[in-house]
């Protein structure tokens, strides 16, 4: 029997706070090197140093990761996957003020939460002294979260310090326990608690997809899939790809369940946000599956 071949493209997700003094130069370096190795995805730079998620083949991620390494990203964050087709449609370098933006100065260098490895982050969750806090967007929690995880609720990673400003009470004599999708946001989010005076803050080292990697689904207290910012739309354990589509109206990740719903209708409308627009907009979104059917023919 022949071996089955490994999907064509390699996917990274990889962050580091790393203090640049030249991030416009980077940038020009890095949108150089994605062209010439034909990656897709986005990556971010900012002053406080590099996050982003690009797909390739394995020469050019490699290719990336040694770059990175002698610009002196020693300490990424790195994360790995895969995908059958492009996950994205092109490869962009973005210059921003914050690799994630929160809007509130922290130092993620130096304040951070302790980190706790995914084999060890069943027994934090479930101690009775814990909370757990999922810093992610309400439509990443919707699909799929760890059991009994508190959700902020939010649109955005901006909105979670006002989100703490009026629960911060509720984590009074309790250790504070955090998660995101790669780790990033609970950097930031872990730093702020400290900075207000929490000590016994910690988060999920790799974030979920690192969890979903590394512990077995026996074991697992993950519930549903990850949401995931590329064309995968979602990822399980062993970060397969997951069952999950993306309405294209408003961007709600959306069950196999959910796309028999009534109001369903590709690239137009789900249940979710079928009141929320209007007979001249759904035409328009009609308009544009047509042309991307079309094309995709």
């Amino acid at each position: 029997m022949s071996a089955v071949p490994a999907p064509p493209f390699v996917v990274a997700a990889l962050y580091q706070f790393r203090a640049l003094s030249d991030p416009a130069g980077l940038r020009a370096r890095l949108l150089a090197l994605g062209q010439e190795e034909g990656l897709c995805g986005t990556l971010i730079v900012a002053h406080e140093g590099l996050n982003g998620t690009v797909a390739g083949s394995r020469e050019g991620i490699d290719r990336l990761r040694t770059f990175l390494h002698a610009e002196g990203f020693d300490r990424l964050e790195d994360k790995e996957s895969s995908a059958i087709e492009a996950p994205f449609k092109r490869f962009k370098v973005r210059l921003k003020t914050e690799i994630v933006t929160m809007g509130v100065p922290v130092e993620p260098t130096s304040q951070a939460g302790q980190y706790v490895a995914p084999q060890d982050w069943n027994d934090l969750i479930t101690a009775p002294d814990v909370v757990v806090i999922d810093t992610r967007n309400r439509y990443e929690v919707k699909a799929g979260t760890f059991e009994g995880a508190v959700n902020p609720d939010i649109d955005s990673f901006r909105e979670f310090p006002a989100w703490l400003d009026a629960h911060e009470h509720e984590l009074a004599g309790k250790r504070v326990a955090m998660f995101c999708t790669g780790g990033i946001r609970c950097e930031k989010s872990t730093s702020l608690l400290r900075a207000r005076g929490y000590s016994d803050v910690f988060h999920l080292q790799g974030g979920i997809l690192k969890y979903l990697e590394d512990v077995p689904e026996t074991d697992s207290r993950w519930q549903g899939e990850c949401f995931v910012f590329d064309g995968r739309v979602t990822v399980g354990h062993g970060l397969k790809e997951g069952d999950t589509t993306m309405c294209h109206s408003c961007g709600w990740p959306l069950t196999p369940e959910e796309r028999e719903h009534a109001h369903y209708e590709e690239g137009v409308s789900c249940g979710h946000c079928f009141e929320q627009t209007t007979a001249a907009q759904k035409a328009a979104f009609r308009d544009r599956q047509r042309l991307y059917d079309a094309q995709a023919t």
